[in-house]
């Protein structure tokens, strides 16, 4: 835009309205995201889309559905890595393993899967750990295409000495060149890893509880929320946890000024992680 604040009014009218009928035609709700985030990613999108106008858009996807899924690449974000942030799965490992094996049989959602790398992350470390033929892992998010991505579980093998690196700092048990195979500039990973998910469409704005979990990890998925979507995403976590489960979130997530805080306790603060209490 140029700046002038009456076309800055017109896009963000624009925009609610096209929020309002892709929630309308295809029943996916972004309306609570943070507008700030929501108009950078339409603004690339309508860019790389070559539409003019927002209204434009909304006048193409109202007719053309096969639109919907190359805009979801732009509403969803889709950048990870295995073993993000290395001392949250050390803490995973280090405290919250202990607490799982007591358990029989376990069910670990990793909520907003994106393509994968969090959750083959979360399969490699049960394996290490010798959980993972007791456990069901839930991966889900509401992008379709990253879902069949994550299903694959194939990556370019220019990422891997990263994911190597975290996997090492993570306190890892064998080599991650265990778990896959790299040919033709690409790696794909050990399909044994996804022999217990269940990948599943699920939008945490719409959606309902499905499971009673032990562990749901949720990271860097509620900083694009505003607070009142916050607050729905936490209480959905919080009627799906067994008493005494986990959650995590990412580094810039706080259940702190939630009104579910009181559901949970700090139990790896500075990771956080936190349990669900006993009532």
């Amino acid at each position: 835009m140029n700046g002038d604040p009456g076309s800055e009014k017109v896009e963000d009218i624009e925009i609610r309205l096209l929020l309002e009928a892709i929630y309308s035609q295809y029943h996916y709700d972004f309306r609570s995201y943070a507008m700030a985030s929501i108009k950078r990613r339409l603004r690339q999108a309508r860019e790389h889309l070559g539409f003019p106008t927002f209204s434009a858009m909304q006048e193409s996807l109202l007719r053309d559905p096969a639109l919907l899924p190359r805009l979801l690449g732009y509403l969803t974000v889709q950048v990870s890595e295995m073993f993000r942030d290395p001392s949250y799965f050390r803490a995973l490992r280090e405290k919250v393993v202990p607490h799982l094996r007591t358990y029989p049989s376990l069910k670990v959602w990793v909520a907003g899967c994106s393509t994968g790398e969090e959750l083959y992350s979360l399969a490699i470390l049960f394996r290490e750990e010798g959980l993972e033929e007791r456990t069901i892992f839930y991966a889900t998010d509401i992008n379709q295409d990253a879902l069949h991505a994550a299903e694959a579980g194939i990556f370019g093998v220019d990422r891997i000495p990263l994911f190597t690196e975290n996997h090492r700092k993570s306190g890892g048990k064998s080599s991650l060149s265990d778990y896959y195979q790299a040919a033709y500039g690409r790696v794909a990973f050990d399909k044994t890893l996804r022999r217990n998910v269940v990948f599943s469409d699920h939008s945490l704005v719409t959606d309902a509880v499905f499971g009673e979990m032990q562990l749901i990890s949720c990271r860097n998925v509620m900083i694009y929320f505003d607070r009142a979507l916050q607050d729905r995403a936490l209480g959905l976590f919080r009627d799906s946890l067994a008493r005494k489960g986990f959650l995590g979130l990412g580094a810039k997530e706080s259940l702190r000024f939630s009104k579910h805080a009181d559901a949970f306790a700090d139990f790896v603060r500075e990771e956080r992680i936190y349990q669900r209490r006993f009532e």
